[in-house]
């Protein structure tokens, strides 16, 4: 279903685009490090569903030069960054093979989402559909994650986030959901946020 005020850009998406980024998300990973303080000097950051690419260029900015960044998408990115220590991989999260390689690059300091689900307008199987990416995400940091390590990850509210949160916290020290200012006021979804993971 459209939404003409989607298609419109409003203030954040026009500060992306003077600023150089792909899209206005950017600002929702920028609140949520501000407030959590997920990427310091030296990290070694996962992001998973990473196109176009406003996020991982966000944390090569932030990283400059120190640390690494991996990212994975199906789609290609929008951005092209020459940074060295910079790897992304396209293909699909699930896939052995992607997950193999994502591993030889661990362990990471963060894993981060802002992956979300096609549409479909129908808002119980896009709230379904979106679980099951964060699932996936949980599942990369669970085996992926450096001790003292952090998670963050978008899904849309439904109902589903006080069971994956009660997961979060059997594995994390804290673990909370989060909606950036940078978030549509229209929009559902939250970012689920967890810090101190404990191995």
């Amino acid at each position: 279903m459209s939404n003409s005020s989607y298609e419109k850009p409003d203030f954040w998406a026009q500060k992306a685009r003077k600023e150089g980024y792909p899209a206005r998300s950017v600002y929702k990973l920028q609140e949520i490090d501000r407030k959590f303080g997920l990427v310091k000097k030296g990290s070694r950051v996962l992001d998973i569903g990473a196109a176009p690419g406003s996020w991982s260029l966000w944390v090569l900015k932030r990283l400059a030069g120190s640390g690494f960044l991996a990212a994975v998408d199906l789609q290609a990115l929008a951005i092209t960054p020459s940074d060295a220590a910079f790897h992304f991989v396209r293909g699909d999260l699930y896939d052995e093979t992607i997950r193999a390689e994502l591993a030889s690059k661990g362990p990471y300091d963060l894993v981060m989402s802002d992956a979300a689900p096609a549409t479909t307008g129908q808002r119980l199987v896009d709230q379904s559909q979106s679980e099951a990416i964060v699932e996936a995400v949980i599942d990369y940091a669970e085996t992926l994650l450096a001790p003292g390590g952090a998670l963050v990850a978008k899904i849309f509210q439904g109902g589903a986030e006080a069971a994956l949160l009660k997961r979060l916290r059997s594995r994390f020290s804290a673990a909370r959901g989060f909606k950036p200012q940078a978030c549509r006021t229209e929009s559902f979804e939250i970012y689920l946020v967890a810090t101190g993971f404990t191995g």
